[in-house]
């Protein structure tokens, strides 16, 4: 299981950690929709496109290795290494999304708290990278929605 907990309230920094192991801390960008991280010694870029509807990983050569594509909609997947991952918003007022394999859950992503905005993943089956890929899509999202309400009001 990953879990990403938030470093600091006003930065918007989290710490991913698996197995009771730092792995990783998401580095959220200031300019635009997205961040870095960077896992056993590669760095890796997020960039959102103008809508945030789709989410590209990419590595040190700035090549897309991953990509989220209908993000913030029902069901939404994840391409990577030629394989796709399904997911699914679990309630339209929930913040659970599930993973599908043929239709049957196998796998989840939850924001635990609303206060420290912790997140718990369970993505089996996927290899790191992209678990802190697609968690940290949803944070940007996430935070994105925040950003959005917040001007609105």
């Amino acid at each position: 299981m990953l879990v990403a907990e938030r470093v600091s309230m006003w930065r918007g920094r989290y710490r991913m950690v698996a197995d009771g192991r730092e792995i990783a801390t998401w580095d959220p960008s200031w300019w635009r929709t997205g961040g870095d991280f960077e896992v056993d010694g590669h760095r890796f870029g997020v960039r959102a496109n103008g809508w945030g509807t789709k989410y590209r990983m990419l590595d040190e050569a700035g090549n897309e290795v991953a990509l989220v594509e209908r993000a913030g909609r029902k069901h939404w997947s994840v391409r990577a290494d030629g394989r796709t991952y399904e997911f699914r918003r679990a309630s339209m007022w929930g913040n659970q999304q599930e993973m599908l394999l043929d239709g049957v859950t196998v796998g989840s992503m939850r924001r635990t708290s609303g206060w420290t905005g912790a997140i718990e993943a369970d993505l089996p089956g996927m290899p790191l990278p992209l678990q802190i890929f697609v968690v940290g899509a949803q944070i940007a999202r996430w935070q994105a929605e925040q950003s959005a309400a917040s001007a609105g009001a």
